[in-house]
């Protein structure tokens, strides 16, 4: 055995050397990936030549600390500008300040968005007039192996032929004897030089354990799973497009040949995780800061997360980082609100570039190239990056089935975003399909149900009279925080027949909302315009709720009920946008009435003494989106309120009022007609006269009347439960004398209880007990 490993170890450097010198052209191209296009791959000069082109001058900058874009605190101004001072205007007096951690050459900047330490560090560069380089390894990996081809995740260009040769032979002639050792039980394989280099990164990630802070992993790996993520994809390469001292050598480069004409600011995204990447890349990283000497500032990003505990950071990065400065949000609440939304806007911009580059780096492992991904849309490159392994495969097959002559580039197959998209366009139809599969199967026992004969279709579809209110999406967070409070008229359970009296209020509303609403072609304009807002108001109980909801109801119109809780918040400046929410989203469902029950606490008098300012935005911004400048005369919107003091309103919102309309205490007629609405379906005795009752319940509103019947209906109860006692006791007393009866006949002749009906009686006795609201409100208004 030992024999035959000497003999396959000599074939194969005779092999490799022959091959190697007869044959370079043959294996340049297996040693690049088989395309002459891609050269030598990446070069010292080419990877200098990129980073040269990236390179901005400080003074040309938009972004300055008078201008920022963003919330900035004075603190973090001066703690910044202070720390640079001297590496970028004074570095001969660097050596009184060598042993000072606020001073170190290189700064760990801690925020919660990266945008934002970016613009710091472009504000920074501005301030001194220094030159900027804002790299991000990852990102600059991926344009470098898209521009150059081969990705590079051995030292490829420091072998010479006949070593590439030899390990191309050695890992073909080992594969001849690997069935044999797996039947001997062993996983030994043969390989390659370039497996070589990649058991070396694996045991490069996995260094000796290091005296790390209690926050800190074990090891390299752990430390990498713990450093901040994105939201972005996590299933990412950790491979570079080029030899890791390659990199640090042509960095060092790059920064001594600018800082000796001008101060530099280097800008290093995601330091942490940067430097997680292996033992070797720390080394050579720490060695290149030891060696420069120049006007250079560095600055090292680390992205926090504020929702989440401080993470205490590992002593290795503190060490090249000493001097942390962390950007705390503003106190402030206007300033909070701004800064809260510009970081949200942040975030979906790094998420999008994130997802870009996970899409890449999949495409690039697979020898596969794109060129116009960055043409398809946000929510599609969140769906591409998720999924982008099972949609590669279909959008190759498109690609080729679709061109005649496809494109190859260093060694790549160029696809166009067109086929990721059919390639996604299937994937997603395939999920659809297995989705509906599952909704089905789980929905096919409920069909036979209560619930199908009674309302077959309520779960998908909503009344014919409404069909836009489930299907409008909510265009911002504040539209989706006042979407459960829209009611659409198939669930308001109220109509005009459920309302005993009010007949000319009835009719009033019948003119005034209902028609305008069904036939909008009859108000198009002139005189008849239809009405912006009706201020139902009157004593409690009058029943200004039930005309509110019947109208809705009858009209066919969506329903929003409002109320304080639902446009106030406790952040500075939203209550205003979910007023704006309020009106946008009601001109997507209409026609729609808004209805504010005792709107007199959320549109009082402004004039009010101790009121609040927020408040008094609320009312400024309802009134201008209700009937103002920024009322659009198309929208079919209507404004219903209701109070029981209307002289709490301020005036410009009782002038909005169009109509007022006073609903008052029922006269004798419609407390009878009311009486008669509630006990329909009661038992009544016959012959009850109900006009007898509605005369003597005089100034009872409708709330009152209803009130009065219940407590009547109570009293018939309260006799049955009587009678049942007594009869009880009657049967417990026969038995235990031994007079109980005599035979089955008389035990059939029971007299059986019922309830009895509604008498005369039970009326006047339920008055006594019953007290008027309007009594009560008419005392509450005299005190």
């Amino acid at each position: 055995m030992e024999s035959k490993h000497l003999f396959i170890s000599a074939l194969s450097v005779g092999l490799g050397v022959g091959v190697g010198l007869g044959m370079g052209k043959t294996v340049s191209r297996w040693t690049t990936g088989g395309d002459d296009s891609s050269g030598i791959g990446v070069t010292p000069q080419t990877m200098e030549r990129e980073m040269l082109s990236m390179i901005v001058d400080g003074k040309h900058s938009s972004i300055t600390f008078d201008q920022f874009p963003y919330y900035l605190s004075e603190q973090t101004r001066v703690l910044l500008t202070s720390a640079a001072f001297v590496y970028l205007k004074n570095i001969d007096f660097s050596k009184h300040t060598r042993n000072l951690s606020p001073a170190s050459r290189t700064i760990l900047l801690s925020g919660p968005a990266e945008l934002y330490q970016q613009m710091l560090a472009k504000a920074l560069a501005h301030y001194f007039e220094a030159k900027l380089l804002l790299l991000d390894v990852t990102d600059f990996s991926l344009k470098v192996q898209s521009k150059y081809g081969t990705s590079f995740k051995e030292n490829t260009f420091q072998r010479s032929t006949s070593e590439t040769t030899l390990a191309r032979m050695s890992d073909l002639l080992g594969s001849m004897f690997q069935s044999k050792q797996e039947e001997k039980g062993t996983l030994r394989r043969q390989s390659s030089v370039s497996d070589f280099g990649s058991r070396g990164a694996e045991a490069l990630s996995n260094p000796p354990n290091l005296r790390r802070n209690a926050s800190s992993s074990t090891n390299m790996e752990e430390l990498a799973t713990k450093c901040p993520t994105y939201p972005a994809p996590l299933r990412r390469t950790s491979s570079l497009a080029f030899d890791e001292k390659l990199f640090i050598q042509t960095l060092y480069k790059v920064v001594t040949f600018i800082s000796k004409n001008s101060p530099m600011v280097l800008y290093l995204r995601d330091i942490e995780k940067l430097l997680c990447r292996s033992q070797k890349l720390y080394t050579l990283f720490e060695k290149m800061l030891k060696k420069i000497t120049g006007p250079v500032l560095i600055i090292g990003s680390q992205v926090v997360d504020a929702g989440k505990d401080y993470r205490e950071l590992d002593e290795r990065i503190t060490s090249v980082f000493p001097y942390n400065i962390e950007i705390k949000p503003p106190q402030e609440e206007n300033h909070l609100v701004s800064w809260n939304s510009q970081l949200e806007e942040d975030m979906k911009k790094i998420q999008f570039q994130d997802n870009r580059n996970h899409i890449s780096e999949v495409l690039a492992a697979n020898d596969l190239d794109c060129d116009d991904l960055a043409s398809i849309c946000v929510a599609d490159t969140v769906d591409l990056s998720k999924y982008i392994e099972e949609i590669v495969v279909s959008a190759i097959s498109y690609h080729l089935t679709h061109t005649k002559n496809p494109e190859y580039r260093n060694g790549k197959l160029v696809i166009s975003s067109a086929s990721l998209s059919h390639g996604l366009s299937l994937f997603q139809e395939g999920k659809s399909a297995k989705d509906n599969l599952k909704d089905a199967g789980g929905s096919k026992p409920e069909t036979k149900s209560e619930a199908e004969t009674v309302a077959p279709k309520t779960s998908d579809h909503v009344a014919p009279t409404t069909p836009k209110t489930p299907g409008v999406a909510a265009d911002n967070e504040f539209e989706k925080r006042i979407r459960p409070e829209v009611i659409p008229a198939s669930e308001i359970g109220v109509t005009f027949s459920d309302i005993g009296a009010l007949d000319d209020i009835k009719e009033s509303l019948q003119e005034l909302v209902m028609l305008p609403l069904r036939r909008p072609d009859l108000f198009i304009g002139g005189l008849l315009k239809p009405c912006r807002g009706i201020l139902l108001f009157g004593p409690p109980g009058t029943g200004k709720t039930m005309l509110a909801k019947a109208i809705a109801n009858e009209a066919g119109a969506s329903f929003i009920n409002v109320s304080m809780s639902t446009i106030t918040s406790k952040w500075f400046g939203e209550d205003e946008k979910n007023v704006r929410a309020l009106f946008t989203l009601a001109a997507k469902v209409s026609p729609t009435i808004i209805f504010v029950d005792e709107v007199d606490s959320m549109l009082g008098q402004r004039s009010r003494a101790g009121e609040h300012e927020a408040m008094r935005k609320i009312k400024n911004e309802f009134m201008t989106h209700w009937d103002g400048l920024l009322t659009k005369p198309g929208e079919r919107i209507l404004v219903l309120a209701a109070t029981n003091r209307p002289f709490d309103l301020d005036e410009a919102i009782i002038r909005r009022f169009e109509r007022r309309i006073m609903v008052g205490l029922p006269s004798v007629e419609n407390r009878e007609m009311i009486l008669t609405t509630l006990l329909a379906k009661e038992h009544i005795e016959e012959g009850l006269n109900l006009r007898e009752v509605a005369t003597m319940t005089e100034g009872f509103t409708g709330s009152d009347l209803k009130n009065l019947c219940t407590t009547a209906a109570y009293r018939p109860v309260r006799e049955l439960i009587q009678q049942e006692r007594l009869k009880d006791m009657e049967k417990k007393r026969e038995a235990e004398s031994g007079e109980g009866p005599q035979s089955p006949e008389e035990n059939t002749e029971e007299k059986v209880i019922t309830i009895r009906p509604l008498k005369m009686e039970d009326f006047r006795e339920a008055k006594n007990q019953v007290l008027s609201i309007a009594i009560i409100y008419l005392f509450i208004i005299l005190e």
